[in-house]
């Protein structure tokens, strides 16, 4: 059988097996003559079924990928005090080994990202995964300050590859009613492997050295590799635009639908077509160029208020009086709170839409970040206004990458969401530099966080901007505004 739009089957009859890629029409089948072919609306059968254990099983793999993103990334910070130690060096060496880090991955983001929409989002998330495990493998060996800034920068360009095209297989694969809350939660795997990555490295530095944290990052994702390599599929969407192993295709919708009867006569079809051109272009055609640009400022603006926050806010918080452990609390929350909003609201985005969820988070964020540097504030409401804080600022982020996938179509995706992902690791850097230099001008932490709040400000306004473009993308209906 083969879906219409409304969700009712067609009946199966006769012909060769096709793939409509530039079909733009919903998908109809049986209307005709005996021998017609009939059409099977990919986006339609998926949004139409529960989710399987088939696309549950995608989404733990491209999960666990994330995980392990997140933990390699922060796994400089856990084993930073240690290798100071081991190498006597000042801990103010190590600023541009994070840096290179962040920079590698803001690379890997704007160049793998166009990649996955030329060959595939599974080779590149696979070999961006095997990429970063032998590099974190290799880290474990260096002796040197310049050995090891190396190797952060070059494994940032593997982990820049991860979270765009991981994010844009689950968002392929998820049904619609789901889509963002699925999305989000495989985000969040991100933010629970840094967490993750404190609890291994205390464990494994007192028994293996900081060497060892590097090698548990490099061993891991190796094996979910070889998961991914012999159970992820590719993206249908993509392979039917491309018109490439279409009898995989198959197999794949059949385990989403077993119901559902697929012959040699069925068509496939994703009401879009086919795009050649250069795929940073295609962001700026067909009245996207608006929402791109606004895309990207609002994910510059996001993560460089995250990276400032969870960067500084221990510090800050010990020079203004409170205890180690007090500091590491604060820092703490801000991660838990990000955990918190990610699973949140996801399902309220789904259910009312972004705009709607985005603008009142992005504006409670500029007051709670603003509140966080005020003199003799009680330590209950500083945990407090940290943790509502982390809600919306880290738990957003997920968010923005869900509203990037659904802006783009498929023949962009991965693009998409890779340069809206590059572009604001550039504030991910530009955060934490800018921090310190106006701690660096004796600001005080009032003044800090009020200017620590314009980002939020602007992260409100230009996501208010999008939603009166009423540029709704591939997840709501056309002219509606969420």
């Amino acid at each position: 059988m083969a879906l219409r739009m409304d969700g009712r089957h067609l009946p199966r009859r006769g012909g060769g097996v096709k793939a409509f890629p530039d079909s733009l029409e919903a998908s109809a089948g049986g209307a005709g003559g005996g021998g017609a072919a009939t059409a099977i609306d990919i986006p339609a059968l998926i949004d139409s079924h529960p989710v399987s254990s088939f696309q549950k099983w995608i989404l733990l793999l491209v999960g666990c990928a994330v995980v392990m993103d997140g933990f390699d990334v922060q796994a400089m910070g856990f084993v930073a005090p240690a290798i100071v130690h081991a190498w006597g060096i000042d801990k103010a060496a190590l600023g541009p080994v994070f840096g290179a880090g962040l920079f590698g991955m803001l690379i890997g983001s704007l160049v793998l990202s166009i990649c996955a929409d030329r060959i595939g989002r599974r080779p590149v998330l696979l070999g961006a995964t095997v990429f970063f495990a032998l590099c974190m493998l290799a880290t474990a060996f260096t002796r040197t300050l310049d050995q090891l800034l190396a190797m952060r920068f070059i494994t940032g360009i593997g982990l820049g590859g991860i979270m765009a095209n991981a994010s844009a297989l689950a968002s392929e694969y998820s049904p619609l009613r789901r889509r963002v809350t699925l999305m989000m939660w495989v985000s969040c795997g991100f933010t629970g492997g840094a967490v993750l990555g404190g609890l291994i490295s205390a464990m494994l530095i007192p028994l293996g050295g900081w060497q060892a944290v590097f090698a548990f990052g490099g061993v891991v994702p190796l094996v979910i590799a070889a998961l991914m390599w012999r159970y992820m599929p590719e993206s249908m969407q993509f392979l039917v635009l491309r018109g490439r192993k279409l009898d995989r295709v198959q197999g794949w919708l059949q385990r989403i639908a077993p119901e559902v009867r697929i012959g040699p006569g069925t068509r496939y079809v994703v009401h879009e077509a086919r795009q050649d051109g250069a795929p940073v272009a295609e962001l700026f055609r067909a009245g996207r160029g608006p929402a791109t640009l606004l895309l990207w400022g609002i994910n510059f603006m996001n993560l460089l208020n995250l990276f400032f926050l969870a960067n500084w806010l221990p510090t800050i918080a010990t020079e203004a009086g409170y205890s180690g452990g007090t500091a590491v609390l604060v820092g703490t929350l801000l991660q838990v709170g990000g955990v918190v909003g990610t699973v949140a609201m996801g399902p309220l985005i789904d259910r009312i839409g972004f705009y709607r969820v985005l603008v009142p988070i992005f504006a409670i964020a500029v007051l709670t970040i603003g509140v966080i540097g005020q003199p003799a504030l009680p330590l209950a409401l500083l945990l407090a206004v940290v943790t509502v804080s982390g809600f919306c600022v880290v738990g957003a982020q997920p968010a923005l990458i869900a509203l990037a996938s659904s802006v783009y179509p498929t023949t962009v995706r991965a693009t998409g969401m890779g340069w809206s992902l590059g572009i604001g690791r550039a504030g991910s850097i530009v955060g934490p530099v800018l921090a310190g230099w106006l701690i660096g001008l004796h600001w005080t932490n009032s003044a800090l966080f009020i200017a620590a709040a314009v980002p939020a400000l602007l992260s409100c306004v230009m996501v208010l901007c999008m939603g009166r473009l009423k540029f709704t993308g591939a997840v709501e209906r056309p002219g509606e505004t969420k």
